[in-house]
């Protein structure tokens, strides 16, 4: 019988962290974003200028973990039944059977969502928001891991599909990589000079140990406090005059689980209004309407960070553990 070894969500994200930056290049904090939507089992919208590296990422990320890796190329003629699968007559046994679709997998990258149509988009709302996929009337399961990471170009409109409202709100995070210093991208011209820098990255997590570091995630304690002031962050959108569609219940949620798996990378026994803070915009901005153009969704939630009371947190100081915990994994 194998006998568990004994890890640490610590260790794991600097091991895993270690393997991104073997292909991207001097984003730290962008990379701890896309670790804490892993552990939160979220789905992960990437909006970013062309050739910055959000395929990249996604296929950094894929190849460290141990989990099956499919993509998507989205394109105006795709079809639901290209993301879902279909059934098909078979000759021999004379019966329908199911040929399923790149969905059925653990990582799905959907590059350039918005260059499909809204029909082919939607194909994908049941598999975010159910982990399942139904066809012809029949409901399959995808993997408990199972993941989208889906890319846009923020800038370009011509022959493209804005995502409606309803699948956005799907997307645990929104995040974007940005330009690179010019030392770093120095760097990633040395680094992709001789060499596919993927060849480097090896695999650290398998679906067992993520599995256990996901619900590591759910036993991080939130005082009632904490949640009191989630909810007052999350009302004062719904009521700021700036603000046409405020964020859903949905949105709270991610915003919660969100600042426990902060809390456990930083070795914290409970969640703090800080983690709640430094993770409002990448969880909820893109989850906003504003009434004009002109208002920016993150300089409108920086607003209210500022304006909604902070709760006093008793004992803050004891909020690191004495020790780091570590978790029972079978290999």
């Amino acid at each position: 019988m194998t006998q568990p070894t004994k890890t640490t969500p610590g260790k794991l994200l600097e091991t895993l962290l270690i393997e991104w930056q073997k292909a991207i290049i001097g984003k730290p904090e962008t990379l701890r974003l896309v670790m804490i939507n892993l552990l939160c089992r979220g789905h992960l919208l990437l909006e970013d200028l062309p050739g910055l590296g959000k395929t990249t990422l996604a296929k950094a990320l894929a190849r460290s973990l141990d989990l099956t890796f499919k993509r998507i190329q989205c394109t105006p003629d795709l079809l639901p039944a290209d993301i879902t699968g279909i059934s098909i007559f078979d000759q021999k046994s004379q019966a329908f059977r199911f040929l399923p679709g790149p969905v059925f997998t653990h990582i799905l990258l959907a590059d350039e969502i918005n260059r499909t149509s809204p029909r082919a988009q939607s194909a994908l709302l049941e598999a975010m928001a159910e982990r399942t996929v139904t066809v012809d009337r029949k409901t399959r399961k995808l993997p408990a891991a199972f993941m989208v990471i889906a890319t846009q170009n923020p800038i370009e409109f011509s022959g493209t599909f804005p995502l409606p409202e309803a699948q956005i709100d799907r997307f645990f995070m929104r995040i974007s990589l940005g330009y690179p210093q010019p030392g770093e991208e120095a760097r990633i011209m040395q680094m992709n000079q001789q060499e596919n820098p993927f060849e480097n990255i090896k695999q650290v997590i398998d679906e067992k140990r993520l599995l256990s570091l996901q619900q590591a995630v759910t036993q991080v304690r939130l005082d009632q406090k904490v949640i009191d002031y989630i909810a007052a962050l999350i009302h004062a959108t719904r009521s700021h005059e700036k603000i046409r569609l405020g964020v859903s219940p949905r949105g709270s949620i991610a915003l919660m689980k969100a600042s426990q798996a902060s809390a456990l990378l930083n070795n914290e026994s409970y969640v703090t209004p800080h983690r709640i803070q430094e993770l409002v915009v990448p969880v909820l901005a893109h989850r906003m309407l504003m009434r004009s153009n002109s208002d920016s969704n993150e300089q409108i939630l920086s607003q209210i960070i500022e304006t909604t009371p902070v709760p006093a947190m008793p004992g803050g100081a004891r909020s690191k553990r004495k020790s780091e915990p570590t978790l029972d994994l079978v290999d």
